[in-house]
């Protein structure tokens, strides 16, 4: 069963996040997250995407360290801190003069962390972009800045995104490239939670997805494609569920996709956790509701300040009446929100659930017509 993460509900105001179910597709520092959302009161689905081949058992990754160790190499670019650091110590464990052997290089890092990893590996970082976006690290080295790139060796370490235009581009100069794949994703052992993902995200069954790394997001859609359901995934994220990507790095299979994305400004966990708090609450508008207050979350109303969370019958009923509030609205066009249908008679036991659960005269009846949010 997929893993969920709920906290208690705090006293007081309600948590930004509460009423809402956000799933995280992260495999490394999953925890992490959820818990910065958990805290915000979200309850939260874990569904790993991805999975993380052991640098141990990388024959992958030894075999392109071989491939650079052959000759000296002109030019590293350390993408990221962790999957440099990781391929100094593989290199390490495996025997391989890896540092001794780019000490006579220039060593590009794309952000503070790569050039943090280069430091604590005894190397010596010569340049990073103002952005940290591989991007520029790219227009730098095509602009001449490092020299000539024609006839030299320029080792490029990937940490899961294989970064295909980085590396055309730098090999259409002349260079030779040397992709180091480190830490590789692949599709888990256990793709059940993913899949019942796609399932929920289609059903709308939950308000928000993260995404920490654009492997993981290529993964989802590679899932739903399996399914035969790429189209309705598409249209969910499309039409309701929100798709927040640490950066914009992570959100490129989204864009290509046709999935708009929020991002944060900085590509941090916290950030994208703040990112989430931001753009859900925004989209739900607080009415004013037979002189109370009224907020319709994801699997919650908020009703003056007091959170009270609803069966999927009730919720679907009051979702509809404050879509449009103070209309009336028959039974047969409530029906029609109700998950497997119904007749009349459903729509009156979730009308009667949902105001025995707000515990205020919200909605009323109005007579041989229907219902509406009284305002």
């Amino acid at each position: 069963m997929t893993d969920i993460l709920t906290v208690p509900e705090a006293t007081g105001e309600p948590l930004p996040l509460a009423g809402y179910t956000v799933a995280v597709t992260a495999a490394r520092r999953r925890e992490e997250l959820g818990v910065l959302l958990a805290r915000r009161g979200a309850r939260v689905v874990y569904a790993p995407a991805i999975r993380i081949v052991p640098l141990a058992d990388d024959a992958e990754l030894v075999a392109a360290t071989r491939r650079v160790l052959e000759r000296p190499v002109d030019l590293v670019v350390a993408t990221t801190g962790v999957g440099f650091r990781g391929w100094l110590e593989a290199a390490d464990a495996w025997d391989l003069p890896l540092v001794d052997h780019l000490r006579g290089a220039r060593v590009l890092a794309r952000g503070p962390k790569a050039r943090g990893a280069i430091r604590g590996g005894g190397l010596v970082d010569a340049w990073s972009p103002a952005s940290e976006s591989s991007a520029e690290v790219l227009e730098h080295l095509l602009s001449g800045a490092e020299g000539p790139l024609a006839g030299r060796r320029v080792a490029v370490q990937l940490h899961g995104d294989p970064l295909p235009d980085f590396v055309e581009a730098l090999r259409a100069t002349g260079a030779e490239v040397l992709p180091v794949p480190v830490y590789r994703w692949v599709l888990p052992e256990d793709v059940a939670p993913v899949r019942r993902l796609v399932g929920t995200v289609v059903a709308r069954g939950v308000d928000a997805v993260t995404f920490t790394s654009a492997p993981a997001a290529a993964s989802l859609l590679t899932v739903a494609d399996e399914l035969g359901q790429r189209q309705e995934l598409v249209s969910a994220f499309t039409g309701g569920v929100l798709a927040v990507a640490v950066g914009p790095v992570t959100a490129a299979p989204l864009d290509a996709a046709g999935i708009p994305s929020a991002q944060p400004e900085r590509s941090r966990l916290g950030a994208l956790a703040r990112e989430v708090v931001a753009r859900l609450p925004e989209r739900d508008p607080l009415l004013r509701v037979g002189g109370h207050d009224l907020q319709v979350r994801g699997h919650a109303a908020v009703v003056d300040g007091r959170v009270v969370e609803l069966a999927p019958g009730p919720m679907a009923v009051l979702r509809a009446l404050a879509a449009r509030p103070g209309a009336v609205l028959s039974r047969p066009e409530l029906v029609q929100g109700l998950a497997g249908g119904g007749d009349g008679h459903a729509v009156e036991m979730a009308v009667t659930r949902l105001r025995a659960a707000l515990g205020a005269p919200l909605v009323e009846t109005v007579v041989k017509r229907g219902y509406r949010l009284r305002v």
